[in-house]
């Protein structure tokens, strides 16, 4: 309720405004630039930014007749007195109600176009989410089953060392399973707004030191190149939320740079912002892929259904809804050297921000 009447306040204060910086610039026009053959098209531009900026037709229409009133009052003779017996100054006041309306209606309707268009390519989005949710979760769950399933119906055939190999192979896909949960959560509750961001002064170097710790739980023989800057930073972040974006992108580096054989964590800091780059000297990523990668879904047809686990950029998706939420900005491109680089930018604050 109280976003709705904020919401209100807000369109009436747009449409006083334009209204009254309108009327300052038809006097203006008029009475020092002797101009009077454009003081209807001022009004009636003064709707159009008046319907692009507030909601629905109401504001637009009001600001019509405001605008049919103070031309008629100010603008035509005579002068400052309402007159609307002279067959022109009827005429032009129809005439300009007729285009106000007109144009407040087209825009309208080209935001509710706009709004429409973004709602199916956000249940676009969902669909291609539901689609990897569904192609990602079935591989690691058939494989928890079948070894379960093993382990009970020949429990006394099978050696000690493949038990151990069964139940190390249950333990990683239940491990990958909570991490896969653990991101699907992070963006469905960012991008329904449930999240406040509130951004804590970090240290960037324990940052650092906790991301590699988790890493290096999953991936022991996965060396990391760091580089960070030699003197203390400390950037306004919800520490939790950035490690979960730098621990996706160096697992994703893992699961899907082929050939890979360096992987690089780097943090360059300015007084303005910190950039974090994961880069890699595997094959890259497709040139069809990029500029869709952030979306929640990379459709691999060659995938078949009993193969490897793969993230299918669910992951990135997440990535990139947390740095959004953060107010910076994420990219993806290939070097020139090979490879694949992951960029993202926190701005750097005095004070902490809730967003």
């Amino acid at each position: 309720m109280k976003k709705i009447r904020s919401r209100y306040i807000k369109d009436i204060a747009i449409t006083v405004a334009i209204l009254c910086l309108s009327f300052m610039f038809s006097l203006l026009f008029q009475y020092v630039f002797d101009v009077r053959e454009h003081i209807t098209t001022v009004f009636v531009f003064a709707v159009f930014l008046i319907s692009f900026f507030t909601r629905g037709y109401i504001y637009g229409i009001i600001a019509s007749l405001i605008g049919v009133l103070a031309t008629n009052y100010a603008f035509t003779f005579p002068y400052f007195a309402f007159n609307f017996m002279i067959s022109a100054n009827l005429i032009s006041a129809i005439v300009m109600i007729v285009i106000s309306i007109f144009t407040s209606a087209l825009v309208t309707r080209l935001k509710r176009q706009e709004a429409i268009k973004a709602e199916s390519n956000q249940e676009s989005m969902r669909a291609n989410l539901l689609r990897a949710v569904s192609h990602d979760l079935r591989t690691p769950l058939t494989t928890i089953y079948a070894s379960s399933t093993t382990l009970l119906e020949n429990s006394t055939s099978l050696t000690e060392s493949r038990k151990c190999r069964i139940i190390e192979g249950i333990k990683e896909d239940s491990e990958w399973l909570i991490r896969m949960v653990e991101n699907l959560l992070s963006i469905t509750r960012i991008d329904n707004g449930r999240v406040r961001i509130i951004k804590t002064p970090t240290v960037l170097e324990e940052l650092v030191d906790s991301v590699i710790l988790k890493f290096k739980k999953r991936y022991p023989a996965q060396e990391v190149d760091i580089v960070i800057p030699e003197e203390m930073v400390l950037v306004p972040m919800d520490a939790i939320l950035i490690e979960q974006v730098l621990v996706n992108l160096l697992e994703n580096a893992v699961q899907h740079a082929h050939d890979m054989t360096k992987l690089w964590l780097r943090v360059l800091a300015s007084e303005d912002a910190v950039v974090f780059e994961v880069e890699d000297n595997g094959w890259g990523i497709e040139p069809k892929h990029l500029k869709h990668i952030f979306n929640g879904y990379l459709v691999q047809k060659e995938t078949s259904a009993d193969s490897q686990r793969k993230n299918a950029g669910i992951g990135l998706s997440v990535c990139a809804a947390i740095i959004k939420a953060h107010g910076g900005e994420i990219t993806a491109e290939n070097v020139k050297t090979g490879g694949a680089l992951f960029r993202f930018t926190l701005n750097m604050e005095d004070a902490d921000h809730d967003e």
